[in-house]
């Protein structure tokens, strides 16, 4: 699946059944990848149909260009996603500590212009 084709669902939750078919694999393959991937959690309806979000379709549109196209193992996609989110959480930490010194030194320099008056 493309991101263009990621962009494009516009139901809020899709059947096991649909997901498989975007990904062209059989249901018991996307059931097997929630297993084993602890990122990706279906919904279950009273009767136990599993439907997921979005979010969950772009993990597995992750999940399967890692294994099908890159020939990742499991254990090689489980390292590579995750290394992956400590780059982003890394990122996110130090874009907040950027922010908040900015906020710091803009309270100095108001502080420094008062003084100055």
């Amino acid at each position: 699946m493309t991101e263009l084709e990621l962009k494009s669902l516009k139901k809020l939750y899709y059947s096991i059944g649909e997901v498989a078919t975007f990904f062209n694999v059989n249901t018991s393959l996307i059931r097997f990848w929630e297993k084993e991937f602890n990122f990706v959690a279906s919904k279950k309806t009273q009767k136990g149909n599993r439907l997921y979000a979005i979010k969950d379709i772009e993990n597995f549109n992750k999940i399967y260009h890692l294994v099908k196209k890159d020939g990742f193992t499991l254990e090689g996609a489980k390292k590579s996603l995750k290394s992956k989110s400590d780059v982003v959480q890394k990122d996110n930490r130090e874009q907040l500590n950027k922010q908040e010194l900015i906020l710091k030194l803009e309270q100095i320099k108001k502080s420094l212009l008062d003084l100055k008056k």
